[in-house]
């Protein structure tokens, strides 16, 4: 344990911790002693010691503690204890000192541990040098020397004494006195009467001084002091002046000051107090009377100081006589007192007010306030109208001035209003603590003009302003007359009536509320009630959705704005009859022969006939085996049982029941199936023999037209007439198998033939029978039947054609088409197999003809003809709607095709409008009409309908939309919302909404007090009355009302107001709202013309910058195209030398993605490209010809001229296929279309143009520059089209002004961010363009694209790079002239038309590889011919691999030269050092633009190459887009 330091006289603990468990004692020792030995020692359970009150020479040593682990084992362990004692100091006191004294205090310590450390502090801060104050200190002592005491050293000293033990203190106050002195010495001053005045005095000292005034009366010498008693009037402040409160008169005179502390002599010092009197009104009436138009005196007396002014006003007006001539004013002195006098001649109501008369001196003023009141007959009571009724009225009055009298009562007086004042009826002397009155006896629907009188003791007020007012409906009190009921349909009664007498209505007939109920016996007795509104004297409304032939009681009621009035007499009617609801019950139907049946049944429910039962109707109708269906009859009988004869035998029918009436048929019962019972069969419907050798025969024969039953075997009878045998010979074979072999017959002699088929019932009946003879020679026979097979689509069917014969027959089929017949191909779909049966696989419509099979050999031939029909589903029917109600649609059809089967029936699907939930409904095949019932009321409905045959459904109809009767409630503002008020509720009378046709399902109400943002709710299904409770008391409310039914919703707003809780009603919240209508209006008008304001500054701002914009480029590229022009101004026939010249032209075409799909499957193209030299030798600025990727931007006209089959997507609807075009439109297009505009580029460093020797032809082999023979491409365009279509750019229309030279030359900016880039083709859009950009002046037809409505649309792209129209010559400049690459014959097709020329492309004698030239291009070939007609035998047939390159060259050279003279075009040859091949390059400049006959190394000019590569995937080819602008090859204009 550690040792352990105590504080001598303080309590200290020892602890003695164990851990570990179990220990049976602690015990501590002391010098062997065990403890606790005396009374300050205390052990405590757990092993603590406690010393109190430590003591150093008794408790101070070693302490043990034992621990009793064991019983005879223990632990221990020591702690000393060391015991310091604190500091004490002696008592010590300042004596009280006076300023000036010496001053010496120790602090001495008389006991305790040293060192001790012995501190001094005063007001517990640390006593500073230079404060007075001396310290010293010794070794158990300090002293604080003060050499001369002053104020400053007053406050609390302490000493503090410190050693190891404890740090201790003590600490005592010093007081130095001070005698009094005057800080502020009073002086005589004046006093002003009924004023505060204070006479000041100040002293200071310690102990504070005790200051006592006395005052002495009189103007003399002051004879004899007196103390002043400090009343609430007089009281000394806290700095010792005194204060009085209220100066009087007798305050005037000698005032002493005199203070004492004890310490020294008393002061004093006295001065004199002078009061002067300020003005003062000393008599005036507070109240006084005037009579209206007499004179009236008001009388004013003041005192005061002299002089004294005494002025007049009224209310806070001056009142001037001189300017106001009727008041008068005088003044008198009186002695002390001045007398004013106000004469008003004479009173009027204007001086009911308060006067005041005003009197002023040097020293203050006064006023005396005089509250005139002029008395006068009152003012008319403000009338208003709280409430009207039918016959009574709520009158409530404020009477706004009572001409300062009492009201004494009130008169009312009240008259119809077209009569005069004389017939009035009045109500005299009102009480006046009265302010409303009910008039009642009136009459409703009544105007009536009411005014009112007041009295007072003065006499009677003018009448009040007469009001006009309309008492208010009152219901009906009698009811319609003349009603009659007339029933129209099994379900509608049309009700007609009159309108009830004139004076009866008590008011406007609003509408008529019709009742009725079913009269029939367990109906209810509930009436259902319509409302409708009034139209006139005579009304008339057709009560719908009623039951079928049942008795209906109606009654009518009228109503007004006030209520219903009574109802009429009921009437009764009965609906007409209709057809029975429900088929017959209990439908059973038994097979009794094969050829009878009965069908039996139960009356349906009563409940369900709608009329009276006239009869029963059954219809029935066969089913074949092939699927198809027999005639439908009917049988009519009044009994519930008939008997079918004459049925079909071993046939199944379907069997309906129906009831009806005299309206006619009813519900057929559920198809009940029922098959009759098996006979022997009819005869085999043909047979067939022909000899198969010289003594055998082969029979034939066809299944039973009518088999009655299950065939079991077929019997073959064969008798010989010659031979004299009786009985023929019978041969069996199994049902399958119709054809038999008859072997072992003898050779010339003839034979009799026939079969007959067996059923379970017998042997049927024999076929025809036939007679054969075995023959040596077997010529061709088909023992095959032809005639008529009918099949669904999508089957296959076999024809069969098996024949006979030595040698074996050879086979053939054809099909009869119009006046020829065609042989039948075999394909995946048509198969012959070996036995001769054609095999058709899943048939068509088309496959359905004649089909002739023949069959041939050596000694003959035969034929079968088989007429195949294919049956198809049905064709789509006509809907229409016929009828539409409430509650139903009634839709009527006629039907389309059956397909080649009878129409079994019909599916019906309907859905709301805006959902796609639809519903089947299931219809007879011989229905043409359908009613679908239980609709929603006020709804639009979709309707679609699909006839079915024995293959399936067909097509579905053209879906129809139709909605029922009704629309959505509205309310009348003819009806009164609000019936009562009060100031926390409002009741709501909701009759004013209009159903619409529709039941209302709900209304729901929302109001809230004005200004709050929390809607309250509250819904109800309730269309009469609503209460809306717990409102606030004098309250504006917002309501929202909203009823639905089926149809929708129908909104109205409204605004009340709760009453005050004295019943009065709140003026409206006019004012605030008008101002801030106010404000939002002029917000209103103000916000869009400043916006318009700011709009067109902003655009004026924007022009001007564009403008100055524009101007700068303009006159940059002016400067720039004029050096360009006078660096480039060459002759056509010097030679232009060197390297590339000029930079790069930019532009920027959007991005626009592009697929490409082969129609015949994928072909990977791997790294072939087509390459297009294009020379530009624009301009001459030194630019590294190795370092830079060049590229051009072309527009490719589509031409229709031999362009193959496209696909026409003009009237194909979304969703569908579109369908090949056979041939294209022929019509002249005022607007031509541009099937793309492409960007050819390639990047090269320094390896020269590369010409592939892929064979690409175009589409249609006559136009284009490089895609897959034969192959359709689709394209997909982006969204940019539209973007892309606004910037097209043709190349010779870029620099044909400077505007857009300027905007090119801006692109050129770009060149050293695209010297590195790979480039390939990212630009395809398809665009219409207008007929002044490159067909401007042609009629031809250009219109070979699609016409695409949106860019997302597909269609069919061809390309070429056609040069423009040759009619026009300016538009040959500036466009570059693709070459093909090799110059095969099937390639020429290939080469531009400008380059065609039928002196290179034909011989005399040679096939014509390529489509007819158009007439639109004969120009160019014309001119083509003219250049080269030298070299009329001559052929471009040699290209880069199978020819000279200098023969090449020297054509393309003699043609260049003439055409380039018109177009300016230039061809030049560039030869590719990586694969040997020469290309030809064109420029658009024809200044001495012609290739040098030396060879590649003599060209002239730069070349632009035009790389076109595409990735093609599976499925489709998708171009990769490259962010970078497309390249511009300028012309130059001549100057």
């Amino acid at each position: 344990m550690k040792n352990i330091t105590a504080v001598a006289g303080r309590d200290t603990f020892i602890n003695c911790r164990v851990i570990g468990y179990p220990y049976y004692s602690i015990k501590w020792y002391k010098d062997s002693l065990l403890l606790p030995d005396n009374h300050r020692q205390v052990v405590f359970e757990n092993g603590t010691l406690k010393l109190m009150d430590v003591q150093k020479g008794m408790d101070e040593g070693e302490y043990l503690c034992s621990v009793l682990i064991q019983p005879q084992l223990s632990i221990s362990q020591s702690v000393h204890v060391t015991v310091k004692v604190p500091p004490l100091i002696q008592p010590f006191e300042f004596p009280p000192a006076s300023i000036g004294q010496l001053l010496y205090i120790p602090c001495v310590v008389s006991s305790g541990d040293m060192p001790i450390h012995i501190t001094w502090r005063k007001d517990g801060h640390v006593i500073l040098s230079g404060s007075g104050v001396t310290i010293e200190s010794k070794e158990f002592m300090s002293s604080l020397q003060i050499s001369s005491v002053s104020l400053k050293h007053n406050g609390n000293y302490t000493c503090i004494a410190s050693n190891d033990a404890a740090t201790v203190s003590r600490e005592r106050q010093l007081i130095v006195r001070v005698p009094p002195r005057f800080v502020v010495q009073p002086n005589n001053q004046d006093g002003i009467y009924g004023k505060a005045g204070v006479l000041n005095c100040s002293v200071d000292g310690y102990p504070p001084p005790k200051v006592m005034w006395k005052h002495a009366k009189g103007s003399g010498n002051p004879q004899q002091y007196h103390p002043i008693p400090l009343t609430g009037r007089i009281q000394i402040l806290p700095n010792s002046s005194l204060l009085i409160r209220h100066v009087l008169e007798e305050d005037i005179g000698y005032y002493l000051c005199q203070a004492s502390n004890g310490v020294g002599t008393d002061i004093s010092k006295s001065m004199f107090l002078t009061v002067k009197i300020p003005a003062m009104i000393t008599s005036h009436p507070n109240t006084t009377i005037a009579i209206k138009g007499q004179t009236k005196e008001l009388n004013c007396t003041a005192r005061g100081e002299r002089p004294i002014i005494i002025r007049w006003e009224k209310g806070d007006t001056v009142i001037d006589p001189d300017r106001n001539m009727r008041y008068a004013i005088t003044t008198k002195d009186n002695g002390d007192e001045v007398i004013s006098t106000l004469k008003l001649k004479p009173a009027d109501r204007g001086d009911s007010v308060f006067f005041s008369c005003h009197a002023i001196n040097s020293y203050g003023e006064d006023r005396g306030l005089i509250q005139l009141t002029v008395q006068e007959p009152p003012d008319p009571p403000e009338l208003e109208i709280r409430e009207v009724k039918a016959r009574s009225m709520n009158l409530r009055w404020t009477q706004r001035f009572d001409g300062n009298s009492i009201i004494t009562g009130f008169d009312i007086e009240y008259k119809n209003k077209s009569d005069s004042w004389d017939f009035k009826q009045s109500t005299r002397n009102i009480s006046p603590t009265i302010n409303q009155a009910n008039i009642v006896d009136l009459h409703p629907a009544s105007v009536y003009s009411i005014r009112m009188y007041s009295f007072n003791k003065i006499g009677r007020s003018e009448p009040s302003k007469e009001l006009t007012i309309s008492t208010e409906e009152a219901a009906p009190d009698g009811p319609p007359m003349d009603v009659t009921l007339q029933p129209i349909t099994s379900q509608s009664i049309q009700v007609t009536w009159k309108a009830p007498k004139k004076e009866l209505q008590n008011g406007v007939i609003r509408g008529y509320q019709i009742g009725y109920r079913e009269n029939s016996p367990g109906s209810n007795g509930q009436y259902s009630i319509v409302e409708m509104k009034a139209t006139g004297d005579s009304e008339v409304y057709t009560l719908d959705n009623l039951k079928k032939f049942a008795q209906y009681g109606v009654v009518v009621q009228a109503f007004n704005r006030a209520g219903t009035g009574p109802s009429s007499s009921e009437i009764n009617a009965t609906t007409l009859e209709d057809v029975p609801s429900q088929p017959p019950e209990n439908v059973r139907a038994i097979s009794i022969t094969s050829d009878v049946a009965v069908i039996s049944w139960s009356e349906p429910p009563r409940s369900t006939l709608n009329g009276v039962l006239k009869g029963y109707r059954v219809i029935f109708w066969s089913l074949y085996m092939d699927g198809e269906w027999g005639e439908m009859q009917n049988i009519t009988t009044t009994r519930e049982r008939v008997e079918l004869r004459g049925m079909e035998k071993f046939t199944n029918y379907s069997v309906q029941v129906l009831a009806y009436t005299q309206a006619g048929d009813g519900v057929r019962s559920s198809v009940l199936y029922i098959q009759t019972k098996e006979d022997i069969p009819g005869p085999p419907a043909g047979i067939k023999a022909v000899p198969s050798s010289a003594s055998s025969v082969v029979v034939s024969w066809l299944p039973p037209a009518k088999p009655n039953g299950i065939i079991r075997k077929y019997t073959i009878f064969c008798s010989s007439p010659g031979s004299g045998q009786p009985a023929p010979s019978e041969y069996e074979t199994s049902p399958d198998q119709l054809f038999y072999r008859i072997a072992h017959l003898n050779r010339g002699q003839q034979y009799l033939l026939w079969v007959a088929a067996v059923t379970s019932a017998g042997r049927g009946n024999i076929s025809e029978k036939v007679t054969i003879e075995p023959a040596g020679k077997a010529p061709a026979k088909i023992i095959s039947f032809g005639g008529t097979v009918t099949t669904p689509w999508m089957k296959d069917v076999r024809l069969p054609c098996n024949s006979v014969g030595e040698p074996v027959p050879a086979i053939k089929w054809t099909k009869d088409s119009e006046d020829s017949a065609i042989p039948v191909t075999v394909d995946g779909h048509r198969l012959i197999q070996a036995n001769g049966t054609l095999v058709l696989r899943s048939v068509k419509a088309e496959d359905s003809g004649y089909y002739t099979c023949t069959a041939t050999n050596t000694w003959g031939f035969d034929t079968i003809i088989i007429n195949l029909l294919v049956q198809v589903p049905p064709d789509q029917p006509r809907l229409t709607v016929s009828k539409t109600s409430a509650s139903s649609i009634t839709l009527a059809w006629i039907p389309g095709d059956n397909g080649g089967s009878s129409i079994r029936g019909f599916v019906l699907q309907y859905s709301v409008d805006n959902s796609e939930e639809w519903k089947d409904v299931f219809i007879s095949s011989s229905e043409r009409s359908f009613k679908l019932e239980s609709l929603k009321c006020g709804t639009w409905y979709k309707v679609k309908l699909a006839a079915k045959n024995s293959v399936g459904a067909g097509r579905i109809s053209e879906i129809i939309e139709a909605k029922t009767h009704g629309r959505e409630p509205s309310f009348s503002k003819d009806q009164h919302l609000f019936t009562h008020i009060n100031s926390t509720h409002a009741r709501l009378n909701l009759q004013g909404w209009s159903s619409g046709g529709c039941p209302i399902t709900a209304i729901v109400l929302e109001y809230r007090p004005k200004g709050n943002w929390v809607w309250q709710s509250l819904r109800t299904n309730s269309s009469s009355e609503v209460f809306l409770t717990e409102l606030r008391e004098a309250t504006w409310y917002e309501l929202r009302m909203k009823a639905c039914n089926s149809a929708g919703c129908g909104n109205e707003t409204a605004q009340f107001a709760t009453l005050d809780y004295d019943g009065s009603t709140i003026p409206p919240i006019k004012s605030a709202q008008g101002e801030g209508d106010d404000v939002k209006k002029l917000f209103t008008i103000a916000c869009p013309v400043i916006l318009a304001t700011l709009g067109v500054a902003l655009l004026f701002i924007i022009r001007k910058k564009r403008k100055e914009k524009r101007l700068k480029r303009l006159r940059d590229a002016k400067s720039l195209a004029e050096m360009l022009i006078s660096k480039n101004n060459r002759s056509f026939d010097t030679p232009v030398k060197g390297p590339p010249q000029g930079p790069r032209l930019h532009i920027d075409i959007p991005r626009v993605q592009l697929l490409i799909e082969d129609k015949e499957g994928i072909k990977q193209l791997g790294d072939d490209k087509a390459t297009i030299p294009v020379t530009d030798t624009e301009f001459s600025q030194a630019v590294n010809p190795q370092s830079f990727c060049t590229g051009v931007s072309l527009h490719h006209p589509a031409l229709i001229q031999n362009t193959g089959p496209l696909i026409d997507m003009s009237d194909i609807r979304p969703g569908t296929n579109p369908v090949s075009r056979k041939s294209v439109k022929s019509a002249h297009s005022t607007r031509n279309r541009y099937s793309s505009q492409w960007t050819l580029t390639k990047c090269q460093a320094s390896t020269p143009a590369r010409t592939l020797t892929s064979d690409w032809r175009t589409v249609g082999s006559q136009h284009g520059i490089t895609v897959t023979e034969s192959d359709s491409y689709s394209a997909s365009l982006s969204q940019d089209t539209d973007k892309g279509r606004n910037s097209m750019v043709s190349t010779e229309s870029a620099s044909s002004t400077y505007e857009e030279l300027a905007r090119a030359y801006e692109h050129a900016k770009l060149e050293e961010q695209l010297q590195h880039a790979k480039f390939e083709i990212t630009e395809c859009f398809i665009s219409d363009s207008s007929s002044d950009q490159m067909t401007t002046g042609t009629t031809d037809n250009a219109d070979s694209m699609t016409s695409m409505s949106t860019p997302s649309e597909p269609g069919i792209c061809r390309f070429t790079a056609s040069p423009p129209k040759p009619q026009d010559s300016e538009r040959g400049k500036g466009v570059a002239v693709p070459i093909p690459h090799r110059a095969s014959k099937s390639d020429y097709c290939n080469l531009p038309l400008y380059v065609k020329s039928e002196a290179f492309f034909r011989k005399p004698d040679a096939h014509e590889p390529c489509p007819v030239v158009p007439p639109r291009e004969a120009s160019i070939r014309n001119l083509a011919r003219a250049a080269v007609g030298q070299e009329e035998g001559q052929e471009l047939e040699q290209g880069p691999g199978n020819g000279s390159m200098e023969q090449n060259r020297a054509v393309m050279t003699r043609l260049c030269h003439t055409i380039g003279e018109q177009h300016q075009v230039q061809l030049q040859p560039r030869t590719d050092h990586g694969t040997k091949q020469e290309s030809w390059s064109s420029s658009s400049r024809a200044v001495n633009s012609c290739p040098n006959p030396g060879g590649p190394g003599h060209s002239s000019g730069s070349s632009l190459t035009v790389a076109l590569s595409a990735n093609l995937r599976q499925g489709a080819s998708r171009v990769e887009r490259a962010p970078f602008p497309a390249r511009l090859v300028g012309r130059q204009q001549s100057t």
